[in-house]
This record gives structure tokens, C-alpha cells and sequence, in this order.
């Protein structure tokens, strides 16, 4: 049995570090505490395998840009036979405060394009995820400049606390249930 971990977010230096890629970055601090490195480059995107406590894991970063996640997600689940029950989907939230984290077994894409997108290519909602708050634009600001911006200094504090929580969920996953972990987290 094989765990795949996915992070959503867009590739390039250009969003590195922006709003939209909190699930990238999550992705990197599994790589870093896994040792796992993302080294190989196929199914649109980039991933690396390994074994952490005698469990299989994939840490996937989809370089499909976020609208198109899914096309990148569907054949390497199918390539490595991963069940829809073994993936977790890590991805940015404007309905929640900066720095909040929730857990969910399942649920629609709240109108997130990339989970959209994840839901359209796996016929399913029914995967587990983790929802990092990023907070809605003020002062009239553009969705769009909002999630492709980067966070003031204040609000990467809360974000990296945000990342190493979320990958404290994601590691907790490899021995718990998920519904243990959701409880924890939540």
C-alpha cells in the first residue's frame, strides 16, 4: 500500500512562496523531515518516493498550474494503483483565517479550481484533505492578485506554523487514522 501526499500550488520562481502554494510548500517540509527527495518527473508533475516508518509514501507537486491538478494526480494514481483512500490533498483556503488548518475526510471544492479540477479527474470528493487558511483580499483587491501574492512578514509567521502542523498531520497519517488525526488537528 502506497500513501500519496500532494500538494497543491503552480510551478515556477515566479509563485514561489505566494499564497496559492502553501500546499507546495508543505510538500517541501515532508521532503525535507522524509528525506525524500522530488526527483523524478513525469505524470505532469514532479515526486519522490520513499519509506517512512515501514509505510510507502509519494510527495506529489502537480506542475499542470493549479486549475489543471487533477491531470497530473489521476495517472500517477493509476500508474502505482494508489486507492483514493490513501491520498491526502494539501491546498490554500480563503474561507479560513491565515494560519488556520482543517482537516476533512471529504467535501466539494468550495470553489478552489485545483480541487475542482481533483474532483472532476478522480470522480470522487471522497478524499481526505488539509485546508490552510490564507484569509479573503481586502480593500477591494482581485481574487486572483490576491492568491498569486506574497504573505506580509506577519502572515508567513502564522503560515510556517500552519506548514509544520499540516505536515505534522500528514506524518501523524502514516500510524493513525485519519479521523484520530482530524480530532488532533482540527
Amino acid at each position: 500500500m502506497v500513501k500519496l501526499f500532494v500538494g497543491l500550488g503552480n510551478p515556477g520562481k515566479e509563485y514561489e512562496r505566494t499564497r496559492h502554494n502553501v500546499g507546495f510548500m508543505v510538500i517541501d517540509e515532508l521532503s525535507r523531515r522524509f528525506q525524500v527527495s522530488l526527483d523524478q518527473a513525469k505524470f505532469k508533475g514532479i515526486f519522490g518516493i520513499g519509506t517512512v516508518g515501514g509505510e510507502k509514501v509519494i510527495l506529489c507537486k502537480p506542475l499542470t498550474y493549479m486549475n489543471l491538478s487533477g491531470e497530473c494526480v489521476r495517472p500517477l494514481m493509476d500508474y502505482y494503483r494508489i486507492d483514493v483512500e490513501d491520498i491526502i490533498v494539501v491546498y490554500d483556503d480563503l474561507d479560513l483565517p491565515t494560519g488556520t488548518i482543517r482537516l476533512r475526510p471529504k467535501g466539494s471544492a468550495g470553489g478552489h479550481n485545483g480541487m475542482k479540477s481533483l474532483i472532476h479527474h478522480l470522480g470522487t470528493d471522497h478524499f481526505k484533505r488539509i485546508r490552510i487558511g490564507i484569509d479573503r483580499p481586502q480593500n477591494g483587491m482581485k481574487v486572483t492578485d490576491y492568491v498569486l501574492g506574497r504573505f506580509t512578514e506577519e502572515e508567513m509567521t502564522k503560515i510556517e506554523t500552519a506548514i509544520q502542523k499540516s505536515a505534522d498531520a500528514c506524518e501523524k497519517w502514516l500510524s493513525t487514522p485519519f479521523i484520530q488525526v482530524m480530532n488532533e488537528f482540527n
